[in-house]
């Protein structure tokens, strides 16, 4: 019969521990992201993934709102993070330092979740607008794309359930390759 792990079976580390880890060398730009409650749960699975940093920008609500910590659940005191007003101005500051930016979204090009091979470097990826997606002056400025492959009537998926699903899917393949 299975049983639920307890809290102590289960090992987590402790926030101060999370703080000081090494974290997976992945970076998430949210670009006028709406809901509140999609953030924090992009920063909760951002903890889960144990990724590098989260920038918020546009309207993108930021700690402390209250939909923010309602779905967070703390990961917002764990997870590096930082307001920029512009997005598409930090995406060019980023690849003018050398780092790869992908969005993910439904792009001519882009590059299947499943066939992706992330940089053991840090690479930023952008989420968009739960509405309209990345806007158009970020994806002109962006490395590439990256498209989770979707098989139904549907053609997009919550900004939130899209985060998962490449830090996953992302996160696996660095530690497949035994980068961290």
């Amino acid at each position: 019969m299975l049983q639920k792990l307890s809290m102590s079976e289960l090992g987590r580390m402790n926030a101060e521990e999370f703080k000081a880890s090494g974290k997976f060398p992945i970076v998430l730009i949210l670009d006028n992201i709406r809901s509140g409650l999609n953030v924090g749960s992009i920063f909760r699975s951002a903890d889960a993934f144990r990724i590098a940093k989260i920038y918020c920008c546009g309207y993108t609500p930021v700690p402390p709102h209250r939909e923010v910590l309602k779905s967070a659940l703390g990961a917002t005191t764990t997870v590096d993070w930082e307001y920029v007003q512009d997005g598409a101005e930090l995406v060019q500051m980023l690849r003018n330092e050398g780092m790869e930016v992908f969005a993910l979204e439904q792009t001519t090009g882009s590059i299947p979740l499943g066939e992706f091979v992330p940089s053991t470097k840090n690479t930023a990826y952008v989420l968009g607008n739960e509405v309209h997606g990345v806007a158009e002056d970020i994806l002109k400025n962006c490395t590439g794309s990256v498209e989770i492959t979707q098989h139904g009537t549907k053609h997009s998926l919550n900004v939130a359930v899209c985060a998962g699903i490449a830090l996953f899917s992302v996160s696996e393949k660095l530690v497949n390759r035994k980068n961290l």
